[in-house]
């Protein structure tokens, strides 16, 4: 996966792990798989796969927990590293570890993506990636935000993953940026795609009505 030039005689590319987040119960949507909701008849995480390819992710890694079985053969045929959550209502902060930990720790950076959001595609991915390279000299977290919204997906350096994996089971990114502050740049943008997922049946009226898209459960 991800760019087949990696080096070239002048210059060596930045290689970007990622850590899809499949792995929750979709309590709120009535115990049913986000994940696998259907736009243009393709299922979320599938979309968010095809993203994170196409933006040249070079090791990626999906993190499943409840639903895993009916998820798995939706994205069986991705090379992808495949991480099971045994105890995914310990929350989010539990399978971002896992994934953390599973990534190819060659990695600059790793960006952490969710599979419930439906716009978001490669360019949108590149983007963020983009903004990472250009951080503010001493930061080593990039947070995309929409008006003042911090938004999805995540990008932070190796040494963050390092230390988030060496400290509390407690800690997590977004528990790490609260306690370093002054290691998070923001990258202000007006794309909303960063900001949309979806958890409730309001989320998924009020898509549709923003978008003219609905959002359908597979047949």
């Amino acid at each position: 996966m991800g760019c087949l030039l990696k080096q070239s005689g002048l210059y060596s590319r930045m290689s970007v792990g990622a850590v899809l987040l499949a792995a929750g119960r979709g309590e709120r949507l009535g115990g049913r798989p986000k994940a696998l909701l259907e736009l243009g008849g393709v299922p979320l995480v599938l979309r968010q796969l095809i993203a994170l390819s196409g933006a040249g992710i070079d090791d990626l890694v999906v993190v499943l927990g409840h639903h895993a079985a009916s998820i798995l053969p939706v994205i069986e045929s991705f090379p992808v590293t495949l991480v099971h959550n045994p105890r995914p209502d310990d929350g989010q902060m539990s399978s971002q570890r896992l994934g953390l930990a599973a990534l190819n720790p060659a990695a600059d950076a790793v960006l952490v993506a969710l599979a419930d959001q439906p716009l978001i595609d490669a360019e949108d991915i590149t983007e963020v990636i983009g903004a990472f390279k250009k951080r503010p000299e001493g930061t080593s977290v990039v947070v995309p935000r929409v008006a003042g919204d911090p938004g999805n997906p995540v990008i932070f350096s190796a040494e963050v993953r390092e230390q988030i994996l060496a400290g509390d089971a407690r800690i997590g990114c977004r528990q790490w940026r609260h306690a370093h502050p002054e290691a998070v740049s923001h990258f202000d943008t007006d794309n909303r795609r960063f900001t949309v997922d979806i958890d409730t049946p309001a989320d998924l009226a009020s898509f549709e009505r923003r978008t003219g898209h609905a959002l359908r459960w597979p047949a």
